[in-house]
């Protein structure tokens, strides 16, 4: 594995355009499988997790043509998905497989999905047990984990009450619920991001929202569509950090997604005094945009981030989050967030272990850390294969005294393949 030394800069200057979100381009992708004719997604976001989730989706039979950023899928409809040649690989992507977990447990077929080595630590009891209860026979590796063997068909439906707030588990037992007899209800515990909700009712399925319960009735065929993906609020949260932390920034990113479900990373930098203004607000395909304007303004100061209405709409951006408060002035306190143990990583264990390596002065928690404001002095870091670890320890890197030298930085190609660009085009 290679390494790469993040220097540090003066300040970052300029405009993005940033890529597609990754949540939603997985959807639009699976949906597009399932509906009948045509879709067609522009700004899809070519990254390995992705990429991978379009290679199941030809592999269950849909015609795919990729050109650039645009996705061109021939639908499949209800009958015309056919039974894999081979196992199902969803690589690095937790969201592939429990995803398609829940299309292939709509099938009267068997197949056999799984991920990399990280994904097959990641715990899949959360969608087997309800996937069974629907009616889907599953086997797994001891502890409920991947690779997962799936025969579907003949589901029923579901009311099921889930212990963790996750879009993952939710929009698995949607997408099965297509597949079954009567109307599955899926209530949560707090709102977790809503993107497959929304999608649905663009492709024309009737999704009911009612407090915390979401439900789908059986037997609806989604209808091809056109969409355009906004750009990944989780990836204009790095730049929003770097530009907050660094005197003298001045930065735009364009159409960046504004789902209510995913905006707690901006909620949390206004606490900490970041200026971030909202310009040219609108809707696309369902979903809110806007562009974003962060200027540096002060020195930003330390937060408590904790609770169930906020954690689940910032957990992807809490790494980022650290960094910013290891730069900020005060203490900061992650906690309630103990769903970051069962990521690529466990982002708690690992964060706290690299952040000490840079000089920063964190303490472990079992539900999160805390972190005494300062300087990063910088040294030498390990992605640990985590795509967002990396990033953030970028971040870390160029508001460090030192610089940062990070092992692994390739990484980043799970969710950013441009991050690398993108950041040298903006830093001075």
């Amino acid at each position: 594995m290679s390494e790469k030394f993040i220097s540090p800069v003066r300040s970052l200057k300029g405009e993005l355009h940033l890529p597609g979100d990754k949540s939603i381009s997985h959807r639009a992708a699976i949906l597009g499988l399932l509906a009948e004719g045509q879709t067609r997604v522009y700004h899809f976001l070519t990254a390995d997790d992705c990429l991978n989730t379009v290679k199941a989706c030809q592999q269950l039979g849909a015609k795919v043509e990729i050109k650039g950023e645009e996705l061109n899928i021939s639908g499949c409809g209800w009958v015309g998905l056919r039974p894999p040649k081979d196992v199902i690989d969803c690589g690095n992507s937790g969201t592939g497989v429990r995803l398609l977990a829940g299309v292939l447990a709509g099938q009267a077929f068997e197949s056999v999905i799984t991920g990399d080595e990280q994904v097959q630590r990641r715990p899949m009891r959360r969608i087997i047990d309800p996937l069974k209860a629907m009616g889907a026979e599953i086997t797994s590796e001891p502890g409920g984990l991947c690779p997962l063997r799936i025969r579907g068909g003949n589901l029923s439906s579901l009311n099921y009450l889930s212990p963790v707030a996750s879009a993952q588990v939710k929009s698995c037992l949607l997408l099965a619920g297509l597949y079954a007899r009567g109307r599955t209800l899926v209530t949560e515990p707090s709102s977790s991001r809503d993107h497959t909700e929304r999608l649905m009712r663009y492709f024309g399925i009737p999704i009911r929202t009612e407090g915390l319960t979401v439900s789908v009735e059986g037997g609806v065929l989604p209808q091809g569509r056109e969409i355009t993906v906004p750009a990944d609020i989780s990836s204009a949260a790095f730049f929003l950090v770097a530009a907050a932390l660094l005197p003298g920034s001045d930065l735009r990113l364009f159409n960046v997604g504004m789902n209510r479900t995913r905006t707690g990373v901006l909620e949390v930098l206004r606490v900490m005094e970041a200026d971030i203004a909202e310009d040219n607000p609108r809707t696309q395909a369902g979903e809110p945009v806007a562009d974003l304007a962060v200027k540096y303004r002060k020195r930003i100061q330390g937060a408590q981030i904790k609770g169930a209405k906020l954690i689940p709409r910032l957990i992807d951006e809490l790494p980022i989050l650290a960094v910013a408060a290891a730069a900020a002035e005060g203490e900061t306190l992650i906690a309630e967030a103990d769903e970051l143990r069962v990521k690529e990583t466990d982002r708690i264990s690992v964060l706290v272990q690299e952040l000490k390596n840079i000089g920063v002065a964190i303490e472990e928690r079992p539900d999160g850390m805390l972190i005494r404001g300062g300087k990063i002095l910088g040294g030498k870091a390990d992605s640990h294969g985590d795509h967002r670890l990396a990033m953030s320890l970028a971040v870390a890197g160029l508001v460090s005294e030192k610089g940062v030298t990070l092992n692994n930085p390739e990484c980043v190609r799970t969710s950013y393949p441009e991050f690398w660009d993108h950041l040298a085009a903006v830093t001075l």
